[in-house]
């Protein structure tokens, strides 16, 4: 009797003195996510000035663009705000124009050929200053100068280098021997002429990028690579390279979308010309819109989005790289 009720109030004991349930899980998270919360208020707060930034800066512009091609905007309309709406009209203006096969080709060229000259020289450099000898930190400020310059003043200057009777691009090549060369006034030479421009402008950013990229790569790789009789040339394929891969890629990436809307270099230069031999689409939206004495927003608006849906594109296409590589 006696054991039965010690065994009893031992039970009782022990349920009593246990800890108390916890509530279930799915109350705690409503507790947490309670829309009064004052967690919820401190996270709407901080995030208040992004989302207004956004709003103004990136939605309103996108959908002003994309308003201003659906419907047939001339300076009057423009002033008045009585647009007729055309739908796609503007749109298949555009892809019937002469000048589309000639824009969108010279587009891909200025692009490629720039970024992908631009990168070559830009890792070049950056392998050359990384040994980091005595003058590297002074050089390798000197070659930021092309990037600091206003873009106008860096236009105008390459502008006068390449003039074809007293540049001094031709007194050189004269110098040596050579004819004279129409850089600007040629048709076969001013897509050319505006693409080393544009070069000399964007190494100094991938030379900034890669030589941070190459910093971020431990030396105690290339030291183990060494001791396993690696040349110099088979470190750089198969240590600095592939290591080097998500920087390159997010500075191709850049690249590629800077060089896509480069119109000031162009236009200063050769405004698209002679004829459209230096016509790109970023340019010829800038022509259609402010480069004539009759402005025609709804083709040049038109154009803007196709910039952006190649840009969204090759976007798209490195979010998808980059996470396959995450995933290797």
């Amino acid at each position: 009797m006696t054991t039965t009720s010690v065994h009893r109030t031992g039970r009782a004991s022990d349920g009593a003195a246990g800890p108390r349930p916890a509530a279930p899980a799915p109350e705690r998270r409503a507790r947490k996510r309670a829309p009064g919360s004052a967690s919820t208020w401190t996270a709407i707060g901080f995030a208040a000035p992004l989302l207004a930034y956004l709003a103004v800066f990136y939605a309103y512009p996108l959908w002003r663009n994309i308003e201003l091609s659906l419907h047939d905007y001339t300076v009057r309309s423009f002033v008045l705000g009585d647009p007729a709406f055309v739908g796609f009209e503007k749109y298949a203006e555009v892809f019937t124009a002469n000048a589309f096969p000639t824009a969108l080709v010279n587009t891909a060229l200025f692009t490629l050929v720039s970024i992908a000259f631009q990168y070559a020289i830009g890792l070049g450099l950056a392998r050359f200053f990384h040994a980091n000898f005595r003058l590297s930190a002074v050089l390798r400020a000197l070659f930021l100068v092309p990037w600091l310059l206003p873009l106008i003043v860096s236009s105008s200057t390459w502008a006068w280098m390449l003039n074809s009777d007293h540049g001094i691009v031709n007194s050189v090549v004269q110098a040596f021997g050579g004819e004279q060369i129409n850089w600007l006034t040629s048709p076969d030479t001013a897509l050319t002429a505006v693409i080393i421009a544009n070069i000399w402008l964007g190494i100094p950013f991938n030379l900034v990028i890669l030589h941070a990229g190459l910093q971020q790569i431990p030396g105690e790789v290339y030291e183990a690579a060494a001791l396993d009789g690696a040349s110099p040339r088979q470190q750089f394929w198969r240590i600095t390279f592939p290591l080097l891969r998500p920087v390159s890629a997010i500075t191709l990436l850049l690249g590629f979308i800077y060089t896509l809307k480069v119109v000031d270099v162009i236009w200063i230069m050769t405004t698209g010309g002679p004829g459209n031999a230096s016509l790109t689409l970023a340019v010829w939206s800038y022509r259609e819109a402010f480069g004539t004495g009759q402005p025609d927003f709804s083709p040049a608006a038109a154009i803007g989005n196709l910039l952006i849906v190649i840009a969204l594109v090759f976007g798209f296409i490195h979010v998808r790289m980059q996470r396959s590589w995450e995933k290797s």
